[in-house]
């Protein structure tokens, strides 16, 4: 618990927040500055900065619940797909962005732009030869 995080104060309950769902390790809350009706944060109820260092046990609820919030923000917006983002930068407590999505809005806009830039910048496309990846994939394994 950090008592100057906006989260934390969230999930011990005395900061407001509509709550979507919650269980032993996540908190879902309607976003108060949505990109889009039906934007949601999934957030740890532990106070750790970023996702990948969380337990396995809280890893796995904040991202069964991710999908099951955004199963449902299908059904309810009718939405094509919900995007999911995981931050904890600006707020350095792990949470994760489901924003209902459909193609030609703002945020598919964004993800398309961000794509030719990554298919565009020739210092790129030297890391996507295969002896690169390959060298890529074996640095990562170990």
């Amino acid at each position: 618990m950090s008592p100057s995080c906006v989260f934390c104060r969230i999930v011990e309950g005395s900061s407001p927040a509509s709550i979507v769902d919650q269980d032993l390790h996540a908190v879902c809350l309607v976003d108060v500055n949505p990109w889009t009706e039906g934007h949601c944060l999934v957030v740890s109820r532990r106070h750790v900065p970023w996702w990948h260092d969380l337990n396995e046990d809280e890893t796995a609820a904040l991202f069964l619940m991710a999908r099951r919030v955004a199963r449902r923000l299908r059904e309810v917006y009718g939405s094509e797909f919900v995007c999911m983002y995981a931050r904890g930068r600006r707020i350095p407590h792990t949470h994760v962005f489901l924003v209902p999505t459909e193609k030609g809005d703002v945020l598919d806009g964004f993800f398309n732009a961000l794509e030719k830039f990554q298919e565009a910048p020739p210092a790129m496309t030297a890391l996507r030869d295969r002896e690169s990846l390959e060298r890529t994939a074996k640095k990562i394994r170990g």
